[in-house]
């Protein structure tokens, strides 16, 4: 189960032990024959025969045995002499108190565990929370009485016309001279009582605005902590968490433990989400889950009750219904801001985002490292093709330095040429200019006039030689300085 009690909602619609409904119908009958019996016998009786009539009553009286069935047949006897004294023509008055008290003694006791089936009506809540109401077929009523404490467990609006099944016990109520039933616990005939409860609520938090699109919160994309508020050892946690491992493991999941069925889950569910709601910023989740396993509307009822959904409506976080099975819907359902049809698929739709994005990075890591290895494979091609027109080092090496020995070689032939060529040019510009040189006048004779200290004012004529008082001669060896007189 998904609660911390195994007590269900609802006992069993069976009759308690050993009874049965046609047990409990006959026997009342079989009283009333008896007494009949008992009346007829006394009405053939005189008041003269009283003597008589003990001792025939003596003499009917069975022997004991020792054998339940003969004992129950001594007690049903006995019952019906009382009965007979009782109705006997003989002026023997009883109080009306008397007659109660025997009526009280006898339905209380054979009428102490039962069921009984009928329509609720006339029901009257009294101000002690009581209810007094009246169950009813199509032929008979019963008056009955339904206690405070036992109304508390009771999940489901008590309303006129519902068909129920009630357990109790008869109980004869002295100053009105009436027998009711004092019940301790009251079933809908199926579903029908708490179906129609639940359409009238839903119905009333749907005029409220608890249901509408507008007032729906986003759930975060890729929530990194969440909190589940629900029974710690239900099988739903588990499988949230199984999935949740398989798909997110990173995400924080923590368990806020409550009751998930019975008499104050609600409660109990409210106020987790309330107090998840106070947390401080740093512990708060991101997301609150209310969820259970599948079961009966009883069972589910929990998810049911108003103070579950006005805490859902109020919650500032926003919160995720995953209530029973897929075909399950509840009040839960319709106030959260999203609602999942199993735990585990709420597991699936907390990790979507995250899954969906690890198979895009998977993705995008394939095509990576395959254009990575396709690029690799073209430049292998390439440099193999490199390799292939490239030569070692060491014979390119020996090709140039053979190459800058016939260069060398080259070069020395081409300066020696030119050296020579520019001997031969130098040769013969010396000889041009020996031809030209004043030296060679100067070996033939000649002499060279110029004033002092100016050798290349060469003087040429008698006039210059008239304007100088002093010139140098240069012969072939040497100058003279010579003055005028």
């Amino acid at each position: 189960m998904d609660s911390f009690t195994d007590l269900p909602l609802f006992h069993s619609l069976e009759p308690r032990s050993s009874e049965k409904p046609s047990d409990l119908e006959k026997a009342p009958s079989k009283n009333v024959k008896k007494t009949r019996s008992s009346r007829s016998r006394q009405s053939q009786s005189t008041p003269s025969s009283e003597k008589n009539k003990a001792l025939s009553n003596h003499e009917k009286k069975p022997k004991k045995l020792k054998s339940k069935s003969d004992q129950k047949s001594q007690e049903e006897t006995e019952e019906s002499q009382k009965s007979d004294a009782l109705f006997s023509t003989e002026r023997r008055p009883y109080s009306v108190s008397d007659i109660t008290q025997r009526v009280k003694e006898s339905l209380e006791r054979d009428f102490v565990d039962i069921w009984v089936k009928g329509e609720i009506s006339n029901s009257r809540p009294a101000s002690s929370g009581h209810l007094y109401l009246t169950l009813k077929d199509s032929s008979a009523s019963l008056s009955a009485v339904f206690f405070g404490w036992g109304r508390k467990k009771t999940r489901f609006a008590l309303k006129d016309g519902i068909q129920v099944l009630c357990h109790g016990r008869i109980s004869v109520y002295p100053p009105r001279g009436s027998y009711q039933i004092v019940l301790d616990e009251i079933q809908p005939l199926g579903a029908g009582a708490l179906q129609i409860e639940f359409e009238r609520l839903k119905a009333r938090l749907s005029e409220e605005g608890l249901f509408d699109r507008d007032a729906k919160k986003s759930l975060p994309r890729f929530p990194k902590k969440v909190a589940f508020v629900t029974s710690p050892s239900g099988a739903a946690i588990q499988d949230i968490l199984n999935v949740l491992g398989r798909r997110a493991g990173h995400v924080d999941a923590f368990v806020c433990p409550c009751l998930v069925q019975g008499e104050g889950a609600g409660k109990a569910i409210a106020e987790q989400i309330q107090w998840l709601n106070r947390l401080d910023e740093g512990i708060r989740p991101e997301l609150i889950v209310v969820t259970r396993g599948g079961g009966s509307i009883e069972d589910l009822w929990a998810f049911n009750e108003e103070i579950v959904a006005r805490s859902i409506f109020e919650s500032t976080l926003p919160v995720l219904s995953a209530v029973g099975h897929e075909i399950d819907f509840t009040i839960s359902d319709f106030v959260a801001d999203l609602r999942a049809p199993t735990p585990s698929a709420a597991a699936e739709l907390l990790s979507q985002h995250w899954v969906e994005s690890q198979q895009v990075v998977s993705h995008q890591f394939d095509r990576l490292q395959s254009s990575g290895l396709s690029y690799l494979k073209w430049y292998g091609e390439q440099v193999k093709q490199c390799q292939s027109r490239l030569k070692s080092p060491k014979d390119r090496l020996r090709d140039r330095a053979q190459r800058n020995d016939e260069l060398m070689l080259r070069l020395e032939q081409a300066m020696a040429r030119r050296v020579i060529y520019w001997n031969d040019q130098l040769r013969t510009q010396l000889a041009q200019l020996n031809v030209l040189s004043p030296l060679n006048v100067l070996e033939r004779g000649f002499a060279i006039v110029h004033p002092p200290n100016k050798p290349n004012e060469i003087i040429k004529s008698v006039q210059q030689m008239q304007k100088e008082n002093e010139v140098e001669i240069r012969f072939r060896d040497g100058k003279v300085a010579v003055r005028k007189i």
